[in-house]
């Protein structure tokens, strides 16, 4: 009987000291794994945006462009509308806009007008005195070609 006392006695004592450990155990693991996941997705929610970006801004400056009713009207147009695109998603530092034209003059029956558009998006929480060390931006690109009409009507 004194046996079975003293097996009663140690596990009393053991289920003392580990009480309240899972809980500081829980929350150890969780903040471990969790501040990973959520820089994970604020990175990849900040490309996601740089991608639409570029890609609206070289849609839209092709559009632009394509439909200037002069092509010295054109250039202007397309920036304006690549500008925009940019800002619609919070870009407004090192944008990027080339446009490329098949032929010469630009703005011809048929004439393909190539648009690349670019921005260097910022990864979150990283100071910019580690530029050095590691990478403090990711750059993402998109081209677009837009033809103008074939009977110079417009859109």
């Amino acid at each position: 009987m004194r046996a079975v006392g003293a097996v009663r006695a140690r596990r009393r004592r053991r289920l003392v000291a580990d009480r309240g450990s899972a809980v500081v155990e829980f929350v150890f693991l969780a903040v471990l794994l969790m501040v990973p996941i959520a820089y994970l997705v604020m990175v990849m929610a900040r490309l996601q945006a740089g991608a639409y970006a570029v890609s609206a801004a070289a849609r839209e400056a092709g559009r632009a462009y394509v439909t200037a009713p002069v092509a010295q009207q054109a250039p202007a147009r397309a920036a304006a509308a690549a500008g925009l695109a940019f800002e619609d998603q919070g870009f407004t530092h090192d944008t990027r806009l080339s446009l490329r034209c098949d032929g010469d003059p630009c703005l011809r029956p048929e004439g393909r007008v190539a648009v690349t558009t670019g921005v260097s998006v910022p990864l979150p929480l990283v100071p910019s005195f580690l530029s050095g060390v590691v990478p403090t931006s990711v750059p993402v690109t998109a081209t677009h070609t837009e033809t103008v009409e074939r009977f110079g009507g417009r859109r």
